[in-house]
């Protein structure tokens, strides 16, 4: 354990959450993808349980390999004090992407512009204008409740300016 703490520059036991979060919301989402597959196995219950926790496995390893790949590349380009700091760094881009992702649905349907009502011409690029601004928002809002809100207002101001947004944060 002392090795693993040095290694992802764990000072407190408190930021011990943020690799047992990273190692439970990776193996989730595999558990997530690998069930869609044992729908393509005509076999008993029992054949597709084993199928099912065997791909989630070998998913998770793979997640964490390109996670710490992603690491290592990122590791001179973000200004983050601390190693653990990718991990909550990275569960917040998920975090935020998929939720964003999921609420841009009801938000359309909300403002009567659902996926019956227009084209699908229409309704992707107009989805895709509305999930940006939302994202924007829960972004930092995400970011606060994982304790990486200054990395992410940085992250932001550097976003948005090279949209030509820059005008909206003055320092």
């Amino acid at each position: 354990m002392k090795k693993f703490k040095e290694n992802w520059e764990i000072t407190q036991n408190w930021q011990l959450i943020y690799p047992v979060l990273g190692v439970l919301l990776t193996f989730g989402f595999a558990l997530l993808i690998a069930s869609r597959f044992d729908g393509f196995l005509e076999s008993k219950p029992m054949q597709q349980f084993i199928f099912t926790g065997i791909a989630s496995l070998i998913l998770t390893y793979v997640f964490i390999a390109v996670s710490l790949f992603c690491f290592r590349k990122l590791k001179n380009r973000w200004d983050l004090q601390f190693r653990w700091q990718f991990i909550a760094v990275f569960m917040v881009f998920a975090i935020t992407g998929s939720t964003a992702g999921k609420i841009s649905s009801p938000v359309m349907n909300l403002i009567g512009l659902g996926k019956e009502d227009i084209s699908g011409f229409l309704y992707w690029p107009l989805r895709i204008l509305i999930i940006f601004p939302l994202y924007q928002i829960l972004l930092l809002i995400v970011a606060w409740i994982f304790g990486q809100y200054a990395f992410f207002y940085q992250f932001e101001k550097k976003m948005l300016s090279r949209f030509g947004l820059g005008f909206m944060f003055k320092d």
